[in-house]
């Protein structure tokens, strides 16, 4: 089976033959980054980079904000504030992105913490990737950290998917990050179905000519976008 008819929340049926869906509030509970990673994150960031400013991934995200800045070169404590401001603002720039990504590693890694996915998303997943459909993450985490999340999770839920996107190929808000994961899927725009918990990201989505659905676990409205309440009731039949 090359693809599945979408037909979720009224919208038009077409062929869907890739998924691109959001992890935090879409697979998994927007609760466990807002209460769980970003307090860890954000109480060891000081640390973390006094101890691996110099390790090659840490120095180039180092770098790359320093740059986004002007062309600083950004000391330690520097580096510190400028991070803990982009995290009290709410800004997901690639170089803060990376650096938690680092930081939650070692918290998997001692066991402080465990994601969890909702379960009805492997079941779905795995259904929709026998079905012939591609399957892919876009998420403002890095790789790393969604691949923590996704391995944490009862079973590595990963390895379902071809690739995960983060902020590397563009913002999830702006509608050229959708245009170029398209061009890397070798995918016509609307044979990809976003799928997002975020009205935002689903509007720039749907301006790059993607399908979306958004998914309200929370039983809200879907504003400009087809609902599914989860992964299962959604409708690619």
């Amino acid at each position: 089976m090359s693809g599945a008819r979408h037909g979720a929340g009224g919208a038009s049926s077409m062929t869907i033959k890739a998924i691109l869906t959001d992890i935090e509030g879409a697979a998994g509970p927007l609760s466990f980054l807002k209460e769980t990673l970003l307090p860890y994150a954000r109480e060891r960031l000081g640390s973390f980079i006094a101890a691996h400013a110099e390790d090659e991934d840490i120095e180039e995200a180092l770098e790359e904000a320093g740059r986004l800045m002007g062309g600083f070169s950004l000391k330690p404590v520097e580096a510190e504030a400028l991070l803990q401001r982009w995290m009290k603002q709410g800004r997901n720039p690639t170089p803060l992105k990376i650096i938690q990504g680092r930081i939650w590693e070692e918290g998997y890694e001692a066991g402080v913490f465990t994601a969890e996915i909702f379960p009805d998303v492997a079941p779905s997943l795995n259904a929709w990737r026998d079905a012939g459909i591609r399957l892919f993450t876009y998420s403002s985490s890095s790789e790393l950290a969604q691949r923590l999340w996704l391995g944490s999770a009862g079973g590595d839920v990963a390895t379902v998917f071809e690739d995960l996107f983060d902020t590397r190929v563009g913002q999830k808000v702006e509608e050229e990050s959708y245009k170029a994961i398209a061009e890397r899927l070798a995918l016509p725009v609307a044979e990809i179905l976003v799928l997002s918990e975020n009205e935002d990201e689903l509007d720039a989505a749907k301006a790059a000519g993607l399908a979306t659905t958004r998914i309200t676990r929370d039983g809200g409205g879907g504003g400009n976008h087809p609902v599914a309440v989860d992964f299962a009731s959604l409708n690619l039949g």
